[in-house]
Formats: structure tokens, sequence, C-alpha cells
């Protein structure tokens, strides 16, 4: 087996989390009189943390002050429906129950916060992870490397035997800085050609495909 742990983006990866993030950017640009963001825009916007997220959702020029208070909002309401309409992508129970079968060691690595990380990977993917890490105090986000490289040793892997697997540009980036080979994922929130402009060598168009490259 040519790897034996493996570290997995969480939105547009694992779970589809699209729509809940739609609708919570929407809820809180609607509570400040902004105007709503399409579904497409809210896909093109995910990948470096709801912060972000929200600073490209709000309209050019907001003050500072009220962006906070918008972001805010979105913070308080995405906490309560976070799940309301993420899932699993199909194939994802199917590949983690063989990944742990064949005894590999896994992670989850997230921009999203914390505690929304843990949360949904409990309800939708509990047994299968040795840890679940989001965004947290202290720690730099994706595509810094920290993360990464912690949760690696915590598990017990090694650069060359770590499979990092993700949807994105900063997927792809997080891995380069880790040193670690990565696996890009077309069916999340970028495009096969998105994913192959961001420097991508290594695609895989369904879950199960996945097996075939451990």
């Amino acid at each position: 087996m040519k790897y034996d742990t493996l570290l997995f983006d969480l939105d547009g990866t694992l779970f589809d989390t699209l729509d809940d993030l739609r609708n919570s950017v929407n809820h809180a640009l609607k509570s400040a009189g902004f105007a709503e963001r399409s579904r497409e825009e809210i896909r093109t916007f995910v990948g470096n943390g709801v912060r972000n997220l929200m600073l490209k959702a709000v309209p050019e020029g907001t003050s500072e002050e009220r962006f906070e208070a918008v972001f805010a909002e979105f913070r308080a309401y995405y906490a309560l429906h976070c799940r309301d309409c993420s899932c699993p992508y199909p194939q994802i129970p199917a590949l983690l129950e063989a990944l742990k079968e064949r005894g590999c060691r896994m992670a989850v690595i997230s921009n999203k916060s914390d505690a929304e990380v843990k949360r949904l990977v409990e309800e939708y993917a509990r047994g299968f992870f040795l840890a679940a890490v989001g965004d947290r105090p202290g720690i730099p986000r994706k595509p810094a490397p920290d993360a990464v490289l912690r949760t690696m040793e915590e598990l017990g892997g090694t650069p060359e035997r770590t499979l990092y697997v993700g949807d994105s540009e900063v997927d792809i980036l997080t891995a380069r800085h880790a040193g670690l080979d990565c696996m890009a994922v077309t069916w999340g929130f970028r495009t096969r050609e998105e994913l192959i402009r961001a420097g991508a060598t290594a695609l895989i168009d369904s879950p199960l495909e996945l097996l075939e490259h451990i």
C-alpha cells in the first residue's frame, strides 16, 4: 500500500455543504439589505475560510463595521443551520468504510470553524476519522501547512506515506507547502479545468477511484 495516512478536506471533498453555505450567506446579506448571491457565485467564493467567503459576498466598499455585523449574523445562522442540507457525497461512506478496512489512518482538516467541522463529522462520518480539525485561534489556515503537518504527526504518518485529498486550489497549495502528494477531486467546488490551472497533477472523478491510488 503506497499510502497509510489520508488527510481530507471537508467542504466539496467529503460533504456537499454548498446549499447550507449559500442559504446562510444570503440570510446575512438580506439582513443587511444587500442583494443575494447565486449558488454559482458562492461556489467560487468558498475554500479559504468563512471570513473570506463573506468578504467576497458583501458589496465592494462595505465598511468594516458593517461587514463585521453581517459576518456575525452569518456565523450565528450557520452555526444553527450547517446541517440542514449538507450530506456526504455519493460513494463517500463506501470509500471511508473501505479505507478503514484497509487500516488507513484518516483525518479531516478544514478551514471551516472547528466546532462545525466536528459537528458535521460526528453526525455523518462517526468512527472513521482519528482527528477532525477546523479553523482555530493560533493556527494558520490552509494553505499554510501547520494544521496538516501537526495532524499527520499526531496520526503517526510520514510525508512519503501520507496523501492529501481536496477539491480546490487552496488544497493543492496546502499539500505543496506540506510536501505531500495531493489527489484533487472533481466532484466538489472546482471544475477539472480550474483544478488543472491551479496545478493539479492527479485527479479523480468519483470517490471510489481513490482506492486505486493508495
